[in-house]
């Protein structure tokens, strides 16, 4: 059974083609295009069925923003997506729509020791209910409800809730940013664009223009990229400063996520940013507000939490979910 995942963003798309046995996936190819020269997600899965090849017998898409009735609205996209339509795009094979980040949590099945780095071994043997959260141009959240035998994936907007500062200078930040944005959630600071807007609330704070070493991440093609790069090899201090506080938010709220959905089988961390910064998620503050949570620090502490590396870990959960949705499988 040949089954299309796809992942689908703001900025790029992202096919794959699945052979499926029984629950077993074995990824036959992959292909990426840009989201934004295309108008609709019926044109650009037009274009990478011709690249890839081969008619599916089901699909699935992982989408951002919430599906409802088999309809989405992309987030950062100017597109509307109806099942049906994609279904008549593919000959009229089954198509299931999902989340973005319930694909990923739908992915995590199928992931193996190699694909994650742990960040926190967590009580031996836990389980449970489990979370994923995932930075990358947004703030994605997703629970795995466990029901005694198995997990199961449900989307939520959790990444859009209400930013809580935990410290004065954090309070200040949401001082600043709120003056632009009003309503600040989680995902204005835990994304990309957020790592570049906190570098830009220190670097006003600071009360100087830029320094020659700063000015060379603000000029880059991806200034959140060249931050983080900047801090991870030393090169600017400011980026740095950043970077940690950037990691703290994160871990502030993955905490937040796994009291919520009472995560004791395990958090995860999704996403394209956290592979990318591991040395900086293992130096320590993540961690530590991860599990600052008062009474309830024994019980973060008892979560296991865990870095995924692989990047087709949505692509395999659209799939899978896909490929369990479809007749007679």
């Amino acid at each position: 059974m040949l089954v299309i995942g796809a992942d689908i963003g703001g900025t790029h798309s992202r096919f794959g083609l699945f052979e499926r046995e029984g629950r077993q996936l074995r990824l036959r190819g992959t292909q990426t295009l840009s989201s934004e020269v295309f108008t609709s997600l019926e044109e650009v899965l037009s274009a990478a069925l011709r690249q890839l090849g081969a008619q599916p017998e089901a699909a699935g898409f992982g989408v951002p923003g919430p599906v409802r009735d088999e309809r989405a609205r992309i987030t950062n996209l100017p597109w509307v997506v109806d099942a049906p339509a994609l279904s008549a795009v593919l000959g009229g094979c089954p198509v299931r729509l999902l989340n973005d980040l319930e694909a990923q949590a739908w992915g995590i099945r199928w992931l193996g020791p190699d694909d994650l780095v742990e960040l926190q071994p967590g009580q031996p043997g836990a389980h449970g209910n489990q979370a994923i959260i995932a930075a990358g141009t947004g703030l994605g959240e997703a629970g795995l409800y466990w029901d005694g035998e198995t997990h199961h994936p449900f989307a939520t907007e959790g990444g859009h809730a209400d930013f809580a500062p935990g410290s004065g200078l954090e309070r200040e930040l949401l001082a600043h940013l709120g003056s632009t944005y009003g309503h600040l959630s989680w995902e204005r600071l835990v994304s990309g664009p957020g790592l570049r807007d906190i570098f830009a609330f220190l670097l006003g704070r600071a009360g100087s223009g830029p320094s020659a070493e700063a000015k060379e991440p603000l000029e880059a093609a991806d200034p959140s990229a060249a931050i983080a790069e900047a801090a991870l090899q030393g090169r600017c201090r400011l980026c740095a400063r950043a970077l940690d506080l950037f990691v703290e938010l994160y871990g502030a709220e993955a905490g937040n996520l796994a009291l919520k959905m009472m995560a004791t089988g395990g958090l995860y961390l999704g996403g394209g940013i956290a592979p990318k910064i591991l040395d900086a998620l293992r130096r320590g503050g993540f961690l530590r507000r991860f599990t600052d949570k008062g009474r309830f620090e024994e019980l973060l502490r008892s979560i296991p939490v865990r870095v995924i590396l692989n990047p087709h870990t949505a692509l395999f959960g659209a799939a899978g979910a896909a490929g369990m949705a479809a007749p007679g499988h």
